[in-house]
């Protein structure tokens, strides 16, 4: 895939954020949390393999925090190898990298803090 397609890629799932990613893209967008920016639905290449970049499409990206947010719904019960792997290749880069469990959206104010937490 080349950049401009994953591009693309990344603003199709913009489009399509499930509800939790909406509600928590509302309380961070705009600077409203800490003053920083959040990017949603950011892709970050990691490297070029045979002509091919591989990359990592993350829900929420704070460049100046190098923080990941990713919001986790029933799916990624599934596919911990995956999430787990695609953690290490994000720390291996020197992010840092919060997984929030979808239904913790059920209570905004404690997800934000833990958010703060970390920036």
């Amino acid at each position: 895939m080349d950049r401009k397609t994953i591009k693309q890629l990344a603003r199709d799932l913009r489009i399509n954020m499930t509800p939790a990613e909406r509600k928590l893209w509302a309380l961070i967008r705009n600077r409203q949390l800490n003053g920083k920016k959040f990017l949603r639905q950011h892709p970050i290449f990691h490297e070029k393999v045979n002509g091919r970049w591989r990359f990592i499409i993350t829900d929420f990206y704070c460049a100046e925090k190098r923080l990941i947010v990713e919001m986790d719904g029933k799916i990624h019960d599934y596919q911990k190898d995956h999430d787990t792997q695609r953690d290490k290749i994000c720390r291996e880069r020197g992010l840092k990298v919060l997984r929030i469990k979808n239904e913790e959206m059920q209570n905004p104010e404690r997800v934000i803090e833990t958010i703060r937490k970390y920036l």
